[in-house]
């Protein structure tokens, strides 16, 4: 596979990836999503949500440019990159915390994408 489909496939899963977080950021930062109205307010003006839906949305379209010239067997083990990214991006931004096992489940991931495109 050339460094250009690569790009592109790293690109739309990055994207998904920081889409993740912007919608758990949303979640986080709703005003009272106890009271109805105000659950759907919130949600009509949070900058995170727009954002996440936003960042999601450009994601997939780059998703589709990819799976034009690239078989999904090829392509979709790439999206697993995301059970990494993910949880890093949360410990980076979040604080959440990851332990051995997730590092561990990470090299495991990041080894099976690399043999499969290779």
């Amino acid at each position: 596979m050339d460094k250009w489909k690569i790009a592109q496939v790293l690109l739309s899963v990055c994207g998904i990836s920081v889409g993740q977080l912007l919608l758990k950021l949303a979640a986080l930062n709703l005003q009272n999503p106890k009271v109805p109205g105000v659950w759907i307010a919130g949600y009509s003006v949070n900058l995170y949500l727009i954002g996440g839906v936003a960042t999601l949305g450009v994601s997939t379209l780059i998703w589709v440019w990819v799976l034009r010239t690239l078989p999904l067997a090829i392509a979709y083990p790439f999206m697993a990159l995301c059970f990494v990214i993910v949880p890093l991006l949360s410990y980076l931004v979040l604080g959440e915390t990851v332990g051995l096992k997730f590092m561990m489940g990470t090299l495991l991931i990041v080894s099976g994408v690399v043999l499969i495109s290779t």
